[in-house]
């Protein structure tokens, strides 16, 4: 088995992402369903021998993009640069 490959897509944020792991239980919770479902997907897509149906890959394509905008918002946040805030992403104001 390969070693995971940590940070992927964020790679230029890893630093912002280990504080705000070490700072903040829910977004260490959501980046690490959105490792876990970003391997998965990727092995469905590209595994030979699974016959999935195209509407889960839609299903699980979709949650990786909204776990990945939300972690894209707290990365962004102006808050969470220096800290991590315990209670979640910064609320979008229009």
């Amino acid at each position: 088995m390969k070693p995971k490959r940590r940070y992927r897509k964020f790679d230029p944020q890893k630093a912002q992402i280990e504080a705000l792991e070490q700072k903040s239980d829910r977004f260490r919770r959501i980046f690490s369903e959105y490792e876990l479902i970003s391997e998965e997907l990727w092995h469905l897509q590209t595994c030979e021998t699974t016959n999935v149906p195209d509407d889960f890959l839609d299903a699980v394509t979709v949650q990786t993009q909204y776990l990945e905008d939300e972690i894209g918002t707290w990365l962004i946040a102006p808050e969470n640069t220096a800290s991590a805030s315990q209670t979640g992403p910064p609320a979008i104001s229009s």
